[in-house]
């Protein structure tokens, strides 16, 4: 089977650190502003979770699988938006174990279907929030693009998944809104 990608193409993305960047990549699978859709089928889902590791090659997926897959992607995706000051009441709910060895304690799924792989990347974010990580995990705040990115910028700061592409455009946009709102001027001096 052919492995499918996120849409990371695109953005010539940077990776978020460990297993976080699953989640990222997870997110990533849709593109509103063009319309494009790699999570279309329940093959596709299959493809990419076990091309992410999170899902045996053998593990069974359904329509209604896909849709809760992308009920997921779309709560991850507001939780990053909450990253970047957008208020959400997003909940993500998941069966986990913790799993305990030599003092080091981890979230695991109990199975290793859908529901399992599904669980792993709730797991993740949860253990990324614990460790600090999640709130550099942001969804772009340009309305039509909301794309995962990790920031890595010193103050935390970084609100479009890129400035050249997202940030430009935001600007543009504002700029041109303040000189419509401008009187006209009559070009004498």
């Amino acid at each position: 089977m052919q492995a499918v990608e996120s849409i990371d193409y695109m953005l010539d993305a940077d990776p978020a650190p460990g297993r976080l960047e699953l989640v990222r990549r997870f997110v990533n699978t849709v593109d509103h502003e063009h319309g494009r859709e790699v999570l279309h089928a329940p093959a596709r889902l299959h493809a990419l979770l076990v091309d992410l590791g999170l899902l045996d090659p053998g593990a069974r997926v359904t329509a209604r699988d896909l849709d809760r897959a992308l009920e997921l992607r779309e709560a991850i995706r507001a939780l990053a938006l909450a990253n970047n000051g957008v208020p959400t009441d997003a909940v993500l709910e998941s069966e986990l174990i913790v799993h305990i060895d030599d003092g080091t304690a981890s979230l695991e799924p109990a199975r290793r279907d859908l529901d399992g792989a599904l669980a792993d990347l709730v797991g993740i974010v949860y253990t990324s929030m614990a460790d600090g990580t999640w709130s550099r995990l942001k969804a772009c705040r340009r309305e039509v693009c909301h794309w995962l990115f990790y920031d890595r910028s010193r103050n935390r700061s970084a609100v479009w998944c890129q400035m050249a592409v997202c940030g430009n455009r935001t600007k543009t946009t504002a700029y041109r809104a303040r000189r419509e709102a401008l009187p006209a001027r009559t070009g004498r001096r």
